[in-house]
C-alpha cells in the first residue's frame, strides 16, 4: 500500500525543501513538482513532493489522521487493567 501525506513547505531552496505535516518535518525534494513555493501545501510520498493540495484537503486529510490516532489510544486503553 502506498500512502501520500499532506505537508506545508516550510523551506525551500532549489528543488530541496522542509515540510511541515502536523508539527513532523520531513526534508524532500520538488524535483517533480518544480511549480511550488513556499508555503504551498503538497503531497508527499518516499520522499518527493508528487502533486500540489488546497488547503481544505489537507485539512480534512489531516483530521483523518488525528481521528484514527485517537481511536487508537482508545483502543490501546481499553484493553489495559487500569
Amino acid at each position: 500500500m502506498c500512502l501520500a501525506v499532506p505537508a506545508r513547505i516550510i523551506a525551500l531552496t532549489g528543488d530541496k525543501a522542509v515540510a511541515d505535516a502536523m508539527g513532523n518535518h520531513w526534508n524532500i525534494r520538488t524535483t517533480l513538482t518544480p511549480e511550488v513555493k513556499l508555503g504551498d501545501i503538497v503531497l508527499i510520498h518516499a520522499g518527493f513532493a508528487i502533486a500540489q493540495v488546497d488547503e481544505e484537503e489537507a485539512k480534512n486529510t489531516w483530521q483523518l489522521f488525528a481521528e484514527i490516532a485517537e481511536l487508537e489510544e482508545q483502543e490501546k486503553h481499553k484493553d489495559s487493567p487500569l
